[in-house]
């Protein structure tokens, strides 16, 4: 038996033995330790997401710019209110309690100087930049230039303008004319008339007429247009116009009082009646609706409309109830009268 228990305990040592060297073979291993993973981190982490529209402060608007400060020569200059003492409490001592109150000392005036000179140099300021005064009386007008005053003034003369070019084409539509002198009593005045005798195709103005170049030149033109009515309309060619006047040195409607009339000027004509060839003459009034007469001076009527400013005649008023007045007389923006 003593053997059999040597050979056991020597089996258990060496089996511990081996056990003991294996252990030291391997690896040592914390007790209680896991074994995970390693988490990969990106560089650089990514950004939060955004915050939504509706969650975002509202944004506020930039304050309008101030404009710019005025330049100190540019401010107007201010007066400062007067703290000089009245004379009469300089003059007089003031008195308290029934005494004389001492004069300042030198020292408390000469504190007092620099604000009356401050004073003022703020009223001289004041004075230069306020309104002159108005006269009373205002001063009068200076006197007219001995040239322009009396005698001298009378004498004066305007150039009449050039019409050599009208006269060239008065003479391309066929009218016989010739120049006439000057016309001027008082305020009726003509420089450069014509008396016009006839217009072209042998249409006469027995009368005559005495026309400023214009109106004689718009006269020639209406009448070419009457020719081809009188050829539609009566079958007969006009041969003659009865003239009423042209020049005549009077006042509208022959009034007295009233505003001078275009033939004070020669740039009217009142016409009383057309002559024909081949039948009777037709006068310048009020015809029976439909006839000829009635179609025949509607038309040419309505055709000087178209070379006269002023048209007037039976049915405008009672002083052109028997004639066609036409003239050149200039309104405003171009207007025409033509009733």
């Amino acid at each position: 038996m003593p053997g059999c228990s040597l050979s056991i305990l020597r089996s258990a040592m060496l089996l511990a033995g081996g056990t003991l060297a294996a252990g030291l073979a391997l690896p040592a291993t914390p007790v209680g330790a896991v074994e995970t993973p390693a988490a990969t981190v990106p560089t650089p982490p990514p950004l939060p997401p955004e915050r939504p529209e509706a969650l975002k402060p509202p944004v506020a608007e930039p304050a309008p710019p101030m404009p710019p400060a005025r330049p100190p020569e540019l401010k107007p200059a201010v007066a400062e209110p007067s703290k000089e003492p009245s004379k009469d409490l300089a003059r007089e001592p003031s008195k308290e309690n029934g005494r004389d109150k001492p004069p300042e000392s030198g020292q408390e005036a000469g504190k007092e100087a620099p604000k009356e000179t401050a004073t003022e140099a703020a009223k001289e300021t004041a004075k230069q930049t306020a309104k002159p005064e108005i006269p009373s009386p205002p001063p009068a007008p200076p006197a007219r230039p001995p040239e322009l005053s009396g005698a001298a003034a009378l004498a004066l003369k305007v150039t009449p303008p050039d019409d050599s070019a009208c006269r060239t084409r008065l003479k391309r539509l066929g009218v016989e004319f010739e120049p006439l002198p000057a016309i001027s009593e008082g305020q009726c005045t003509a420089p450069l008339p014509l008396k016009v005798t006839k217009f072209a195709d042998g249409v006469v103005l027995p009368q005559g007429a005495t026309l400023t170049c214009r109106t004689a030149e718009a006269l020639a033109r209406w009448v070419t247009e009457v020719q081809i009515e009188a050829d539609r309309t009566l079958k007969h060619p006009l041969t003659a116009l009865e003239l009423g006047g042209s020049y005549v040195c009077r006042g509208q409607n022959h009034d007295v009082d009233a505003k001078l009339s275009e033939h004070a000027f020669a740039n009217a004509a009142d016409i009383m009646g057309f002559a024909f060839a081949g039948r009777a003459s037709i006068p310048v009034k009020a015809m029976p609706d439909g006839s000829e007469e009635a179609q025949f001076l509607g038309a040419v009527r309505a055709k000087a409309c178209g070379f006269f400013r002023t048209v007037l005649g039976p049915g405008s008023n009672a002083a052109h109830a028997n004639h066609f007045h036409l003239d050149e007389r200039e309104r405003n923006g171009g207007h025409r009268l033509c009733q």
